[in-house]
């Protein structure tokens, strides 16, 4: 498993989009530079993160996995999922983010604020880090919500940083707990047709939980 356990989040993602854009992505490999790639590692890239405001205090809310500890405002957590939580040590997609699982600790501890990611993931784009791909995404978990808006002003962004370079994302996924904003980033669209906003309940967020803690265990 990678350093703390970030193949979950890239599992998860990879999930996510295969249940609710596609199911092409179930084709996707976990690799590295970028995370998830379709097995001839040029057809379709997809680097995953996260962002987070740096204020927010994630140790708060840390589920504690030895001694069963939760926040008093959780006590009424479902047993099974607080049983998954504590076996597995993550608990994205089991809540909506009050918890924070043992083993996900350090990655959300290490998130930036989201234009910092953005701006950064676009220049290792253009740097050729992530190589090159037909289509290349870039696919952001974040703590707190984001709303149309924002999804709008972040791939205005993105396309002013990357017009003038021959690589960069043809999308972007903005992933926040119970929605995920899916962004065409490429020339020519109207603004208005840009953005799709898919909304993810909580029965699909604890099926795409499972599945990824299977994934994981696995090492698939």
């Amino acid at each position: 498993m990678r350093k703390w356990g970030t193949c979950f989040f890239e599992l998860y993602a990879q999930i996510t989009l295969e249940r609710i854009v596609s199911p092409e992505y179930s084709l996707l490999v976990n690799m590295d530079k970028p995370d998830l790639q379709s097995p001839d590692h040029k057809s379709i890239g997809i680097e995953v993160t996260r962002a987070m405001k740096e204020s927010k205090d994630v140790a708060k809310s840390l589920l504690k996995e030895m001694s069963g500890i939760i926040p008093r405002e959780d006590e009424g957590l479902n047993h099974e999922d607080l049983d998954r939580m504590l076996s597995t040590g993550y608990a994205y997609g089991l809540t909506e983010g009050k918890i924070i699982g043992t083993k996900e600790f350090d990655y959300w501890s290490m998130a930036l604020p989201l234009r910092r990611v953005v701006d950064s993931k676009v220049a290792k784009c253009i740097n050729g880090f992530y190589g090159d791909f037909d289509r290349l995404g870039l696919y952001v978990f974040s703590k707190d919500p984001i709303s149309y808006t924002q999804a709008q002003n972040t791939c205005s962004h993105i396309m002013s940083l990357q017009k003038l370079h021959d690589r960069k994302y043809c999308r972007l996924y903005l992933s926040e707990i119970c929605n995920l904003f899916v962004c065409n980033l490429e020339d020519g669209l109207a603004a208005s047709s840009r953005i799709v906003d898919y909304p993810i309940s909580q029965e699909m967020r604890r099926e795409f939980y499972l599945e990824a803690t299977r994934r994981n265990l696995q090492g698939k």
